[in-house]
């Protein structure tokens, strides 16, 4: 029986992004299942399958999997031969840090740039919180590439869950046209460069749905 994903708008759920294109990049087979945001229909469906109500959810038989990054973990542990956290100790260890702190941080920037697929690429203000954050992530980036991203163009070398927890901020730095440095633009364009990135950013744009907190001018 194949696993199923069962995630949210895909122009606006970050979180369902995440588990999503490590999928597709790994190619763990899977069914996915899109329930719009902010409606009856979520609520009764997502409510049944996690405890939270909130997307994303891996279903895997009996198994009942939420929250990004335990998804990621049990995809780690079920699909070894994904790689999906790097092999040496020193840098897993690394990338299961970035991978919490994105998890748990950066709220002024997730806040002030909601993902939008959809939306035009320009310009967005930036209070100094989210561009501290901006320059935060700048810096874990750069350390990664230089210590542990000899093997590719991603934070590790090759894609893993790590890369898969950012690429939402990928997103965010090209729709609002925020300004980073030359080595954080090279990896931006490598996470965009993808085929399953363009495969998401396709079937976003096809959606109707529309969530105004979320679009920002």
């Amino acid at each position: 029986m194949p696993l199923t994903l069962v995630i949210g708008n895909k122009n606006y759920s970050s979180w369902s992004f995440r588990p999503w294109i490590a999928m597709r990049v790994a190619n763990i087979a899977f069914d996915e299942v899109v329930v719009p945001l902010d409606t009856a229909e979520f609520k009764a469906r997502v409510s049944k399958i996690s405890g939270t109500g909130k997307v994303p959810v891996l279903l895997d038989g009996d198994i009942e999997v939420w929250e990004s990054l335990a998804i990621l973990e049990y995809l780690a542990e079920k699909f070894p031969a994904a790689h999906l956290w790097p092999a040496d100790p020193a840098a897993r260890a690394h990338a299961r840090a970035i991978a919490s702190e994105m998890h748990a941080g950066f709220l002024p920037l997730r806040r002030a740039c909601p993902m939008n697929m959809r939306r035009p690429a320009k310009a967005h203000a930036l209070a100094d919180d989210a561009i501290a954050n901006v320059r935060r992530i700048e810096a874990m980036w750069a350390d990664c590439r230089t210590r542990f991203g000899h093997g590719g163009p991603f934070l590790f070398g090759a894609f893993g869950a790590a890369d898969a927890m950012y690429a939402p901020v990928v997103a965010r730095l090209h729709t609002y046209d925020i300004s980073i440095g030359a080595d954080a633009r090279a990896y931006r364009d490598a996470v965009m460069a993808l085929p399953a990135w363009n495969e998401w950013v396709d079937a976003a744009r096809k959606e109707s749905w529309i969530r105004p907190q979320d679009e920002i001018a």
